[in-house]
């Protein structure tokens, strides 16, 4: 059924570059070109917020200071209560997306994150138990570290394809811009989501092992004495001499002496966020660690994923709060 409405309002004719008449217009939105239909919402959107300037103004305010209050009242939570803070953070980015993405019927990120949950609430339910497994912490770090690498390898492939449109690479072959952009826009987003969240999993399940192991402590006293040949952070025997070259992996010395597998103290620097030693708690220094020039993005791309940690787990929030805000004071 086609849509007609008037576009003079308030007694003043809003042409637009359309045919005006000296009665209200009756259009006739279906016959419109899309150029004349956006047109014709500019028109009703002036005239709807017309006279509205000092209310848009208040709603800034609003805006900014929501903000900044929220700011500081969420770095003074993180400050204070670190724990309680890392949950409601990591369940928020577990649902926050999941709302929209339903609304939104995206199919396919509801698949991914379907399967995303069930291998993780998994790998996290053999982290809590008690006694620990031998075999569990490596299948932990294995995982996460995967995971990891996907996110990495998927946000840089979808930051490649958006800034080859940007450029107009995709004419080459011959691919429409809006298709190539949104491909590289919802890669990047999956390489994104996925790698916050699975830091923050990875980082909840090394807390939850360092304990378990008993090598690690809150207090930063070991309860258990290393021998030079175990891996404080799995705990196994290490095979492989520091100076060998090993077939699977090799073995790490950090400059406190102590030796761990090469899977396990890459998965607790950088997955788990832990960059100290697992066993005597000195910082451990990641550039001498990585020497190699293509490893260290790894560690400037998980900084990152903490800086987008607040834009998708927080700011939906503070948006929402705000919108109340104008609710409650009338604004629109």
């Amino acid at each position: 059924m086609a849509g007609v409405f008037d576009v003079e309002v308030d007694g003043v004719e809003h042409d637009h570059g359309l045919e005006h008449h000296d009665e209200p217009q009756q259009l006739d939105v279906s016959k419109l070109s899309p150029e004349e239909k956006w047109r014709v919402e500019h028109a009703r959107m002036h005239a709807k917020h017309k006279g509205h300037e000092a209310m848009h103004a208040e709603m800034v305010l609003i805006l900014i200071v929501t903000l900044v209050v929220a700011q500081l009242v969420l770095v003074q939570w993180k400050q204070r209560h670190p724990k309680s803070y890392n949950l409601v953070t990591l369940f928020q980015m577990w649902v926050v997306p999941l709302y929209f993405t339903t609304k939104l019927h995206w199919w396919r990120f509801l698949s991914t994150w379907f399967i995303f949950s069930v291998i993780t609430a998994y790998v996290s339910y053999r982290a809590t138990r008690k006694p620990l497994a031998c075999t569990t912490p490596r299948l932990v770090y294995k995982w996460f570290l995967l995971l990891y690498k996907i996110s990495y390898a998927t946000g840089i492939v979808g930051y490649t394809v958006v800034m080859f449109t940007l450029f107009g690479i995709n004419l080459i072959f011959r691919i429409k811009p809006e298709d190539a952009m949104d491909f590289g826009v919802s890669l990047l987003f999956y390489g994104l989501y996925y790698g916050v969240l699975g830091r923050d999993f990875a980082e909840m399940c090394a807390d939850f092992m360092a304990s378990t192991i008993g090598y690690y402590s809150a207090s930063g006293m070991p309860t258990k004495h290393l021998s030079d040949n175990i891996c404080a952070v799995c705990g196994q025997p290490i095979l492989v001499d520091v100076s060998e070259e090993g077939i699977i992996e090799n073995t790490y010395r950090l400059s406190c002496n102590h030796v761990f597998h090469e899977f396990c103290i890459r998965g607790w620097c950088i997955v788990g966020k832990k960059q100290m030693c697992p066993y005597c708690k000195e910082k451990v220094d990641l550039k001498r660690m990585f020497s190699n020039p293509w490893e260290r993005p790894h560690v400037m791309y998980g900084q990152l994923l903490d800086w987008l940690r607040y834009l998708v787990a927080w700011q939906p929030v503070i948006i929402g709060f705000v919108q109340g805000i104008n609710y409650v004071l009338g604004l629109e």
